[in-house]
């Protein structure tokens, strides 16, 4: 009976972070109110299909790269160049630590994507753009989507 107590007990103080996977519509939105709409001259279907390729709208998407380095996020920012994971390492130039760009609040990587694209070429960063989303008619990606 103690052991099981102790066991719920330990259980309830265990914090699991669930990823949070937006549907394309809610991403609209939240992309539409940050400024994200024509941001550098890329539509909202830029954004949103980009997004896609590269997390498939998962916040807590991780890929490590053969470089040691590991890319963070619904945008896949990558933390050798863009966010702090060790001190002294990368050169953080989003001033963000990498682990705000894996939350369910998008303010620090969309804040970071958006200098990655003015400091940048545009979207080209974004491998996943540049295969599936570059050049194409993106429109259906907001289509049926309430975007103030």
């Amino acid at each position: 009976m103690k052991t099981a107590a102790i066991l719920v007990l330990i259980g309830c103080l265990v914090t699991v972070t669930e990823p949070k996977v937006y549907t394309r519509c809610k991403l609209a939105k939240i992309f539409s109110r940050a400024g994200l709409d024509n941001y550098q001259g890329f539509s909202l279907g830029n954004w949103i299909c980009m997004a896609y390729y590269e997390s498939h709208y998962n916040t807590t998407a991780q890929t490590e790269l053969e470089d040691g380095s590991i890319d963070y996020g619904i945008f896949q920012i990558n933390s050798f160049t863009w966010c702090r994971r060790a001190k002294l390492q990368e050169k953080n130039h989003c001033h963000v630590a990498c682990a705000a760009l894996i939350t369910d609040d998008l303010t620090d990587a969309i804040i970071c994507a958006k200098k990655i694209a003015k400091e940048t070429e545009g979207m080209n960063y974004w491998q996943g753009w540049k295969k599936h989303c570059e050049g194409k008619d993106l429109s259906e990606w907001k289509k049926g989507c309430e975007v103030s």
